[in-house]
């Protein structure tokens, strides 16, 4: 296979990975469904080879599960998985948070620009939740380069991205979306003072309280399945 060929072929890979795991972010594809390598391929209009890759891929994001001869599914999680969830990334990000507020390369202007364009987002009539997701990911992502720890960022991805991708602020109630947004500033707040205990402090109360927005979805969304 040339050089372009390949290429192509890891282009439609990439094509259907993400095509895949959109929907299953999206709740299109729901946890516990089979993902059948023939029928992806039909609806992506692609041959089964890079259906199958792309299917590894899932497996090894954690958002799928290999079973042998059966196939491939989508992982389902439980009320007690995301409770979990939740408390490692309590404790990683507001650590995180911390160490940031202490590095002199943190670019608080960086993050206030963000947050300033997120507060415009939620506080207008018809608030664009996707590209508020896009920016809020941009900003904790920030917030974790800055803290200096290279592996913190590809931990909490591992962590975050399985089950909890698929809560986004459309879920919030107005009062919960402002509210995250005050944190987000008071966040950007606590950088430009240096100071580590005030930038944990608000990091912490700002997952616990999107924690409470998400439970009550979550629990509802359980029993409907």
């Amino acid at each position: 296979m040339s050089a372009r060929q390949e290429s192509m072929a890891s282009l439609t890979t990439d094509v259907a990975y993400q095509a895949i795991r959109g929907k299953i972010l999206s709740g299109e594809i729901k946890g516990g469904e089979w993902l059948r390598e023939a029928e992806l391929a039909v609806q992506l209009g692609v041959s089964r080879t890079p259906v199958r890759e792309a299917l590894g891929r899932l497996v090894a994001d954690g958002l799928a599960f290999h079973e042998p001869n059966r196939g491939v599914r989508v992982g389902e999680w439980t009320i007690g998985d995301f409770n979990e969830i939740y408390d490692l990334r309590l404790l990683l990000e507001s650590y995180g948070a911390s160490m940031a507020a202490t590095n002199p390369e943190t670019d608080v202007v960086l993050l206030r620009k963000l947050a300033d364009e997120m507060t415009n987002i939620a506080e207008s009539d018809s608030p664009q939740y996707a590209h508020l997701t896009d920016l809020n990911n941009t900003f904790h992502h920030a917030i974790l380069t800055f803290s200096g720890n290279s592996k913190l960022a590809t931990i909490l991805a591992s962590i975050v991205q399985v089950p909890l991708v698929r809560l986004t602020f459309a879920r919030y109630t107005r009062a919960e979306l402002l509210r995250s947004m005050n944190h987000h500033r008071e966040m950007v707040d606590a950088f430009e003072a240096r100071d580590a205990k005030w930038a944990e402090a608000v990091m912490r109360s700002h997952l616990r309280s999107g924690w409470s927005a998400m439970q009550g979805f979550i629990s509802v969304q359980h029993l409907d399945e």
